[in-house]
């Protein structure tokens, strides 16, 4: 064997070996972990009621009636009180499940929460959807922003401060039942490269690490806090129209995303649906080609695609 043959050889080997060094855990974190070994949790016992921001489109409304078919009440939390209440007839309408609705901009300042915090009063909340999120119009460069100061200032309010703040509003209830789940909705440009969505891939970093750190901080007092970070997910923010292989629907993701809702002091924080995009993206490029370099093989159009929820 030539000695060129023989590198090209070992070169495969090191690229094969790698793949299964990166994907086997994640497979197993994942899919095989969550859904068939994992102690899994009913939803129903964490409270009787569930909260959801963002709940009119996307991902949030998926969660949402996904949570009602449980036996879930379910709290929407969203800007448009025509929306809301549209979303609401369409959940009463498929379950038996309550529905309350809060319309509030989350882009406001802080007293929106005091209006919040009237509305769940009362309510036994065990489980919390953090999802209302916003991004850039389209990708551009951080001094080109367009009406920047107020873009910035909105974005987050609405990615950040939304999440600390309804943590710290049902947090309380759960601490004293010894019992919670809180889902945050992150985003996959959190983990890689994202330059023309800097502040937005920024934001969703935030939620993401506060959600690994609040999971260690409360899981011994019963909470789990879970980081859900989609990739390619067919939404109006994402602006993917129509479900494709890369690119489920909302209602396919969440439900995929809900089985791997499980103890988590088994596997961690991070439980991610599976699709095929996030174990190219996500798992497979970073490790094989370096952050860096992953913009050579994922123009920012996609990553502009991940974006979509929380």
């Amino acid at each position: 064997m030539s000695v060129c043959s023989c590198i090209s050889t070992t070169c495969v080997v090191i690229v094969i070996l790698q793949i299964i060094k990166t994907l086997v855990p994640w497979l197993y974190k994942n899919l095989l972990g969550p859904k068939f070994f994992g102690p899994k949790i009913d939803v129903r016992r964490m409270g009787q009621w569930a909260v959801i921001t963002g709940a009119t489109d996307g991902i949030g409304k998926a969660y949402a009636k996904a949570l009602a078919k449980k036996g879930v009440n379910v709290v929407l939390i969203s800007r448009s009180k025509d929306k809301l209440e549209k979303v609401a007839e369409e959940i009463k309408s498929a379950s038996s499940a309550q529905v309350k609705i809060i319309d509030v901009d989350f882009t406001q300042g802080p007293e929106i929460y005091d209006k919040i915090e009237k509305g769940i009063a009362g309510l036994e909340v065990g489980t919390l959807v953090n999802n209302v999120g916003m991004s850039y119009a389209n990708p551009e460069f951080f001094l080109s922003i367009q009406d920047r100061d107020k873009l910035l200032r909105d974005i987050i309010e609405c990615n950040i401060h939304s999440v600390t703040h309804m943590c710290k509003l049902v947090m309380p209830g759960m601490v004293e039942r010894k019992k919670g789940v809180i889902i945050n909705i992150s985003s996959l440009s959190a983990v890689v490269p994202s330059p023309l969505l800097s502040v937005y891939g920024a934001t969703k970093a935030f939620v993401d690490k506060f959600s690994v750190d609040l999971n260690t901080e409360y899981s011994s007092q019963g909470i789990i806090v879970q980081s859900v970070l989609p990739g390619y997910v067919a939404t109006n923010m994402s602006k993917i129209r129509k479900e494709t292989f890369l690119a489920p629907n909302s209602d396919n993701y969440v439900a995929s995303a809900l089985t791997t809702l499980v103890a988590l002091k088994f596997y961690g924080p991070k439980l991610n649906p599976l699709y095929h995009s996030e174990i190219l993206s996500r798992c497979v490029l970073p490790d094989i080609c370096g952050r860096d370099n992953l913009l050579r093989l994922v123009p920012h159009e996609t990553v502009e695609a991940t974006t979509r929820i929380a």
